[in-house]
């Protein structure tokens, strides 16, 4: 199989063929989908550029809850992003807007008690992973001294040894 020429400028859609019967149901597009490139500068605007996300989700709402496929099936919200960079002010202006919060983001803004309750109804999400396979433990060391009583909570349960670049780590 030749190498598709475009896959080196932007993402490729794999192949796919149904090996089981179509479904049933036909969903109807209502309205055109959000520009797939616009989804990425807003995804990845969320890691570190507050007025940058402000002006994209004013520019168009339906960004709020957006999801980037990076291919492989590391899906990334706004969201996600501000939650694994630690940046609490965008992760906090995004729920705001009606972002919304899963169990990284909880543990990034150090909501003990949400992450208790959750991990509480399903054991297993200790070990779950975010997007770019980042982990709970991880999510709460980028949170700072906020998210301590979390990441304390988490390695009660599973000591994890979390390494985190010098630039993710949240100051103050």
């Amino acid at each position: 199989m030749e190498p598709n020429p475009t896959a080196a400028h932007g993402p490729v859609e794999a192949a796919f063929e149904r090996d089981y019967p179509a479904p049933e149901f036909t969903p109807s597009w209502k309205r055109p989908q959000i520009n797939r490139l616009m989804v990425q500068d807003f995804v990845v605007a969320a890691h570190m550029d507050l007025d940058l996300v402000r002006h994209l989700l004013g520019r168009e709402p339906g960004l709020v809850n957006a999801t980037m496929d990076w291919g492989g099936g590391d899906w990334e919200t706004g969201l996600g992003a501000a939650s694994h960079m630690g940046r609490a002010d965008i992760a906090e202006f995004l729920m705001s807007q009606g972002a919304r919060p899963d169990l990284f983001c909880a543990a990034m803004l150090g909501k003990l008690e949400v992450v208790k309750g959750l991990l509480e109804l399903e054991p297993g999400l200790i070990d779950a992973r975010g997007p770019h396979g980042f982990g709970l433990h991880f999510h709460a060391t980028v949170g700072g001294r906020f998210a301590k009583p979390v990441l304390d909570y988490l390695q009660s349960i599973k000591e994890v040894e979390v390494r985190v670049p010098p630039f993710m780590v949240r100051r103050g």
